[in-house]
Parts: C-alpha cells; sequence; structure tokens
C-alpha cells in the first residue's frame, strides 16, 4: 500500500488527476509550507513519519518523535522547508509502509492515512 494508492482512495478533497494537471504551487507564487497536519485514520499506530526534501540530495524535514495512535491527529513543524514538493514516508505497527515523491505541501497541508 502506498501513500499515493491511499490518495486515490480519496483521502484528499482535490483528485489526484487533478494536480497532475495544474502548474505546480511553486510556479504560482506558494510558500513553502513551515507545518504540516498528519492523521492516523487507520486502526493501528503510525510508527515512522518522515518527510525529506526532492532531488539528489534530499534532506529530512520534518518527522514525528513518537508513534501516532488511531485517530489522532499532529501538526509536524519542517524545518528549513526549500519548495513545495517533497517526499513522504509512514510506517505503521503492521509492517504496512507507505510513501509518496513529489508531494506537493503548499497545496496539501494535510495529510490523511486510511486503509
Amino acid at each position: 500500500m502506498t501513500i499515493e494508492r491511499l490518495f486515490l482512495a480519496g483521502l484528499l478533497a482535490l483528485p489526484v488527476g487533478s494536480l497532475a494537471t495544474t502548474l505546480p504551487a511553486a510556479a504560482q507564487g506558494a510558500k513553502p509550507p513551515t507545518q504540516v497536519t498528519i492523521k492516523n485514520m487507520r486502526s493501528v499506530p503510525l510508527t515512522l513519519f518522515e518527510i525529506a526534501t526532492g532531488g539528489d540530495q534530499p534532506r529530512l524535514v520534518g518527522k514525528i518523535a513518537k508513534p501516532l495512535p488511531p485517530g489522532k491527529s499532529i501538526a509536524v513543524k519542517l524545518n528549513k522547508p526549500a519548495g513545495c514538493s517533497y517526499f513522504v514516508l509512514a510506517r505503521f505497527d503492521d509492517a504496512v509502509e507507505s510513501d509518496a515523491e513529489g508531494m506537493d505541501l503548499c497545496k496539501d497541508r494535510v495529510i490523511r492515512l486510511t486503509e
């Protein structure tokens, strides 16, 4: 299961198809986010969540400090964010791992993780 697949299941208010057809948020003058909200909508704890910059030399800009219980949310502050496109990795207590590359956090500042 990947975050991209989870998004296809309707995690975000915008359909994934529309994200591909719009201009990148950076080109529209969007500011890099200072924080994002993570919502664990699964029935198991989220044990690892990391956000990194893309490119040849990725840099970790945000992560959760402790497991996030089912049904809970947390704001993750981003350390020196650059641009809008990020790599996101999530791992759950049941060994399910999800990742997404090129996630536009300028546009989508709430990440909902579901079954």
